[in-house]
């Protein structure tokens, strides 16, 4: 038996999107990594399904599920949900260029723009610490946090998923490597975060590096660049709009602050198809 896949990215963020509509699709979270694994299977940062609506909120075109690189499961992807408008546009699963997509965290709005940009409702961010999750008395702007013989400050934020932020001087000295696993699986994220490292350009632009729980440095994450220059606006050092500059390419961000949603936009691009023979994933 063989699966169809599509190989997409969104700069430089890579993607293996199946559709689960057209064909039967039970994959192990081994299985998923086996696909992921970039010597061994397709190679990718996450694997997205495309499934028909569960049920659970009313108006949905469709449901939108992300597993990382490791085969766990998460609630929010920017990049694929780029990907995810464009992919079921091409495979005329809709007619639609705007759709309601159902992801593990509520609903999220795509559109797809007539010169192939796409903008994403990525929903109010959440700064509530037992809704991130995060460990903390209470919600500040910044919290310190101990990194065992170092420290640094970050800012906690939920785009859908959770994310640990702080501003470096420079993003291509910046300590990712070091930190962006100790940030990653520090116990006040029992969920685990993304930590991203913020380089202020001036007021409008920044340079953005994210170590992505479950995938490591990705050249780029779009929840990650919402969750960057929300904190930025939020300490006073940014103003929406804001371009993100990372190493897969540029996004916009815009945000007017509050209970507002934040509106990303940016490119999605398909690079190739394949099947895999599912026999070879036996694991």
């Amino acid at each position: 038996m063989t699966l169809k896949f599509t190989k997409m990215h969104g700069i430089g963020n890579d993607f293996v999107v199946i559709d689960a509509i057209s064909q039967s699709v039970e994959l192990t979270p081994q299985q998923i990594k086996h696909i992921a694994d970039r010597h061994f299977g397709v190679g990718c940062d996450q694997l997205l399904l495309v499934e028909k609506p569960s049920g659970k909120f009313a108006g949905v075109d469709f449901r939108y599920r992300i597993f990382n690189a490791d085969g766990g499961e998460v609630e929010q992807c920017g990049n694929g949900a780029r990907c995810f408008v464009k992919f079921v546009h091409e495979k005329g699963l809709t007619g639609k260029t705007g759709i309601d997509v159902e992801t593990a965290r509520g609903v999220i709005f795509l559109q797809l723009q007539a010169d192939g940009q796409v903008t994403v409702n990525m929903g109010a961010p959440c700064f509530a610490p037992d809704e991130i999750p995060f460990v903390a008395d209470h919600p500040e702007i910044s919290y310190l946090l101990d990194l065992g013989g170092t420290s640094t400050n970050i800012c906690a934020v939920s785009m859908g998923n959770p994310h640990a932020v702080q501003v470096v001087a420079d993003v291509d000295t910046a300590a990712v490597e070091t930190q962006g696993p100790l940030i990653e699986s520090h116990a006040r994220f029992p969920q685990r975060v993304n930590a991203g490292f913020m380089q202020i350009v001036d007021a409008q632009h920044i340079r953005l590096r994210v170590f992505e729980r479950g995938s490591g440095e990705t050249l780029a994450c779009g929840s990650g660049a919402c969750a960057a220059v929300v904190s930025g606006i939020r300490m006073g050092l940014l103003k929406s709009p804001v371009r993100v500059a990372m190493c897969g390419g540029d996004l916009n961000i815009a945000w007017q602050g509050g209970d507002s949603p934040v509106w990303m936009t940016g490119p999605a691009q398909t690079v190739f198809e394949g099947e895999i023979d599912t026999a070879s994933l036996a694991i």
